[in-house]
């Protein structure tokens, strides 16, 4: 188990943190955005609800958008664009 960020295609990156508790997703969370431009997709997996609450909100303070919020099998897999 470990944080995994990648590129996935031009503009799009991957941010894996399942099996993290509060606070390290929000944390890797914050760290990706911050290494994307404008207009970039970061796709983020998790799987601790709790953490769903303070990342929703640090990305709409932030001013980024939710392109798409899903869960599968137990994950969540969020889809922001930053601003």
């Amino acid at each position: 188990m470990g944080m995994k960020f990648e590129k996935t295609d031009d503009g799009h990156y991957r941010l894996d943190v399942n099996g993290y508790v509060c606070p390290h997703p929000q944390i890797y969370t914050k760290k990706a955005l911050e290494k994307l431009s404008s207009g970039d997709i970061l796709e983020l997996i998790f799987d601790n609800p709790s953490s769903g609450e303070s990342i929703e909100q640090m990305v709409e303070n932030d001013g980024n958008e939710f392109v798409e919020q899903k869960k599968e099998s137990g994950q969540f897999i969020w889809q922001i664009q930053k601003a």
